[in-house]
């Protein structure tokens, strides 16, 4: 624990004594109210100091005012009063009030509240008194968090109250009773609590135990009060339970007048619906420290809780013992997971998945919550907060979770009075998705086409394409997919691609472009200098493209045809269209293919394009089946025999055969 918080300790005893030497004289509710601090009768001792300071003179008490409004401000932080503790810590420091960590709560207080520059501010001033203080420094470091938070992107959380469960008391730390997800029990301090008496510690009646089922619709009834000998008088609290359901571990407050609150842990064990006597569940021997807020491993191996017992960070921590093997089995989950604030609140998923509720990692207010993944070789935990919504500027913690990425958890967000209430979650699974089209050439669909996908995860879907050529895919985050789409009387296409790893929705698109087998394929894109065969840089993209279909296709064998429009004399145009068709014929082997495997041929301006749908579209004033012949194109406007001569001027392959040995 850090000097300045233990100094702070230290003064805390002292300005008990203090207290208690003044009280005599002064007023004899003083004494009255640091006995009820003492117990941690905090409601009680709040409208008791409130009395005390109200009644100290401004200018004549200032000392002793400064005091009493420190105790006071403690009194509303222990109750989750954020704005009353803010201004009670204010009156302590402006009476100039020694310790300095008046300003370290100050800071508490105000973000809380959601001040989070004041907070900073507070902060801040303490660290100058202390300046190593690493709670102080993950204050300023959670409401930096805070600010940035507000202006981006929340979690894909989705949070919403859980009005089933919550009164107009406290409702918190949800737990399903076991696998089947359909009993929940929580704590209440609602009007069906048992007791009339209300707890000096909170104001409110002492809380119970109360449990939930689902009807035959799977909708969540009424709460009800545990069966059997589970609550008493006494405030029970947060429960966990055993695999098969049979065993609850849960929090009681031990209670007496001659000594401080503090909580233990009990047992209680289920005989159908209703619950046995709890009995005490001896971790050590220590009756001076607490031990809280019990949670069962998923396998009933371990018991994690958290305690402030002697051995730990500083604050509260997370513990765990074996169950099974209790003595000698006792460990702190260590720095990693615990600091000199307070980690409580534990729950396991698995073995190697915590969520905790922390004040002392860098969060958003009071208690966040966080999850903590275990690495493969069981060495070292790395802490995330779980961000907004999740979290908020009260305390959030006590979190179960049901199917998938759902469940419950408490926190006390938007009330005044620092009640708990039960949160429902639900983080939605991420739609990544791939989809397009199988068209041939000519932009129409290809019929029974078949999509093939397969993942660097080791995953294979298969789909064949709608009538409209239409298809569509599920995918993962993060992953390599290499995708083959094919049919009968065409060349297979491969494409490869790699969805994003961020967590949204997505939507890709691709299509294929599938060239048939039994007609020429025009090559777009192919491009020479006037009046040469050279290639131009911009056709390499296309030529790559067709070098990689004869790869994917390697049984195919091709001709290169080349054509030119209808200028120029025969012998001229055979003659540049053949040394065009080798020109492309040397790239591709260039590129890595046989040349058993290619031919070419310079058709000059003997073979007039016939308009196809795919011209059509492009051009409107050609009707598809017209061949632009040169007797055709001379009655044409001007303008329309440069668009026919350009679609006629063209690098063509045709499939000669399917059956190449590539051995």
């Amino acid at each position: 624990m850090n000097m300045c918080h233990l100094k702070s300790v230290a003064a805390t005893l002292l300005l008990a004594l203090f207290f208690l030497a003044l009280g005599g004289c002064k007023t004899p509710k003083l004494s009255e109210a640091n006995e009820q601090f003492g117990r941690g009768e905090y409601f009680n001792a709040s409208k008791t100091y409130r009395a005390v300071y109200n009644k100290l003179n401004p200018r004549e008490d200032r000392e002793l005012r400064g005091q009493v409004a420190y105790q006071l401000a403690t009194c509303y932080r222990k109750l989750n009063m954020a704005a009353r503790a803010s201004a009670a810590y204010q009156n302590a420091i402006r009476y100039d009030y020694p310790d300095s960590m008046a300003l370290y709560y100050l800071g508490r207080s105000l973000q809380m509240e959601g001040k989070y520059q004041p907070a900073i501010d507070a902060y801040t001033q303490f660290l100058e008194k202390c300046p190593g203080d690493q709670l102080a420094r993950e204050g300023v470091r959670g409401c930096q968090n805070a600010i940035r938070a507000a202006s981006a992107p929340k979690s894909r959380y989705k949070v919403a109250q859980a009005k089933i469960f919550n009164s107009r008391r406290a409702d918190f730390s949800p737990m399903y009773l076991d696998k089947t997800l359909n009993t929940i029990y929580f704590c209440s301090s609602n009007e069906k609590a048992s007791g009339n008496d209300k707890s000096e510690i909170t104001g409110m009646k002492r809380c119970d135990i109360f449990y939930s089922t689902k009807d035959e619709k799977g909708n969540w009834q009424r709460p009800q009060p545990a069966e059997g000998e589970l609550n008493s008088d006494f405030d029970e609290g947060v429960m966990s339970f055993s695999p098969d359901g049979q065993t609850m571990y849960l929090t009681r407050a031990r209670r007496a007048l001659d000594a401080n609150t503090s909580v233990e842990i009990y047992t209680s064990k289920r005989s159908d619906a209703t619950w046995s006597a709890p009995q005490k569940f001896e971790v050590t021997a220590d009756t001076l420290s607490a031990f809280g807020h019990p949670a069962v491993s998923p396998d009933g191996q371990y018991l994690y809780f958290s305690s402030d017992m002697p051995g730990g960070y500083g604050g509260k921590d997370i513990w765990r013992i074996n169950l099974t093997q209790r003595v000698g089995s006792l460990e702190n989950l260590g720095e990693q997971i615990n600091t000199s604030g307070d980690e409580m609140f534990p729950y396991l998923r698995t073995d190697s998945l915590l969520y905790f509720s922390s004040d002392g990692h860098a969060g958003f207010g009071g208690l966040d919550i966080f999850v903590a993944r275990l690495n493969s070789t069981g060495d070292r935990w790395s802490v995330e907060n779980l961000g907004t919504p999740m979290n908020s500027k009260g305390d959030d913690f006590g979190i179960t979770f049901g199917e998938g990425e759902s469940g419950f958890f408490s926190s006390n967000r938007g009330d005044g009075r620092g009640y708990d209430h039960i949160y429902s979650f639900v983080k939605p699974d991420i739609k990544v998705t791939i989809s397009g089209y199988v068209l041939d050439k000519d932009e129409e669909p290809v019929p029974n086409a078949v999509i093939r996908i397969v993942g660097n995860d080791g995953t294979t879907q298969k789909e064949v394409a709608r009538d409209d050529g239409s298809f569509k895919f599920s995918l993962q985050r993060g992953v390599k997919y290499v995708m083959l789409a094919g049919a009968k009387g065409y060349l297979n296409v491969k494409q490869e691609f790699e969805s994003d790893s961020e967590e949204e929705d997505a939507d890709y698109g691709i299509d294929f472009i599938l060239a048939a087998i039994h007609k020429p394929q025009v090559v777009e894109n192919i491009f020479y200098d006037f009046d040469r065969a050279t290639l131009r840089p911009e056709s390499k993209e296309a030529l790559d493209e067709l070098a990689q279909m004869l790869k994917d296709n390697p049984n195919v064998t091709l001709e290169m045809g080349s054509h030119t429009d209808r200028v120029g004399t025969e012998e001229y145009n055979i003659d540049l269209s053949d040394r065009r068709a080798k020109s492309v014929v040397d790239y591709l082997v260039e590129a890595g293919i046989p040349i058993e495997r290619l031919s070419w041929k310079g058709y000059g301006k003997s073979v007039p394009k016939t308009v196809t749908p795919r011209i059509n579209k492009q051009y409107p004033q050609f009707e598809v089946g017209t061949q632009l012949t040169p007797e055709l194109i001379d009655t044409l406007s001007e303008e329309d025999r440069e668009a026919a001569d350009q679609i006629n001027r063209r690098t063509e392959f045709q499939v000669t055969s399917i059956d190449f040995d590539i051995m």
